[in-house]
Order: structure tokens, then sequence, then C-alpha cells
């Protein structure tokens, strides 16, 4: 599915497109050179911090810490449609986040498949920071100045953004511990709230 040159460009650490459950991603491995080359094509203030996309709990645990009700709290949701906001395991680049990252787990078949076969990548809007976000891969490829050799040619159905959660630490029936929303999107509150409520 994914051309030599689309996996070599990965694994050099040049920005690529592929397709989520809503909108493109600009995928570049979480490194330093590859941040800088994503941020300079976003045309992106450093202090935007980029989320991470995991294939599976196995990739998520290479960059913050699990709580034990994870797995199964997310479980509860549509795969993709989660963003966990947890405690890194190490100090990471300021711009995935520094100490604190977010991560999710995607949903499309073809952005599984991608992870699976190079690891985690950025997951952040393919569009010029401020821009008009668009629903063909290679469109947003075009716009960001991108050969489509680097993109994959499909279109994403478009719809809310994944619910950005910041996760506790521990599992707690007291209200103590509970998820903070920090951007509602496909899932609401009130569904993350009951949820957990189901969970505890």
């Amino acid at each position: 599915m994914f051309s030599k040159h689309y996996i070599q460009q990965i694994q050099d650490c040049f920005p690529v497109i592929y397709p989520t459950s809503t909108l493109p991603a600009l995928g570049v491995l979480p490194e330093k050179i590859g941040l800088d080359r994503l941020f300079k094509i976003k045309e992106r203030d450093d202090l935007k911090v980029v989320s991470i996309a995991v294939a599976n709990i196995e990739q998520m645990e290479q960059f913050v810490i699990i709580p034990d009700y994870l797995e199964d709290f997310l479980n509860l949701f549509p795969k993709g449609s989660i963003t966990c906001i947890l405690n890194a395991k190490e100090e990471f680049d300021s711009r995935i986040g520094g100490d604190s990252i977010a991560v999710r787990i995607v949903g499309h078949p073809i952005a599984q498949d991608l992870l699976n076969t190079v690891g985690p990548l950025t997951a952040t809007s393919a569009n010029i920071s401020g821009m008009k976000t668009l629903y063909s891969c290679n469109d947003a490829a075009n716009a960001l100045g991108l050969s489509k050799e680097n993109s994959i040619d499909t279109n994403c159905k478009g719809g809310k953004p994944s619910t950005l959660i910041r996760c506790p630490v521990f599992l707690s029936s007291s209200g103590v511990h509970n998820p903070e929303i920090v951007r509602e999107g496909t899932i609401s509150e009130t569904e993350v709230m009951a949820r957990w409520k189901d969970l505890i």
C-alpha cells in the first residue's frame, strides 16, 4: 500500500500526509530534525504542541506512563475518538509536550497500517497554521508544498476532532481523580463522564 519513497521519506524524518478518521494529518517521526521540518512547513509557533498518533497501547508506552484503567476506558469509545494527555516517561521535545504528551490510538485502517509499519508519528492537522483544512490528502500536500509522493491518494470524511482528555494517574470513585476535558470533540463531555462512572 505504501510506496518505498513514502516510507523512506518517513524514515529520513521528512513530513508526509496520511488519513485519519476525520481529516488529513501531517506526520513525521517525533525527533528534532523531523519536528524542525514540520513546524517550518506549518509555519507553526514552537509553543503550540502537536500530538502523537500510535497504532496501539504498546506504541503509546514508548512515550507515556499508562494508568491501569486506561485500556478499558479507551475501549468504551470508538477507536480514534479520544486523545489522552498523560505523563511522559521522560522529558521529550517541548513541541510534543515535554513531560506531558497528547497521544491517540488511531481508528483509520490506513493510519493503523502505516503506524504498524513505521511507528508513532505526529498527528497535527495537514495545513499551514490558521489556514483552512482540506479533506483530500493530496490537496493538503499540495497546499503545504509537499510532493504527492509524500501523500496517500485518499479523502477523509471530515467531522469533529477527537476529544482531548487530561487523564488522571489513578482511578478513583471519590471524584478526586476525574478526567479533565481539554477539548470537546466527537465524544461529548457528558458521555466521557458517564463512561468514566461506568468504569469506576
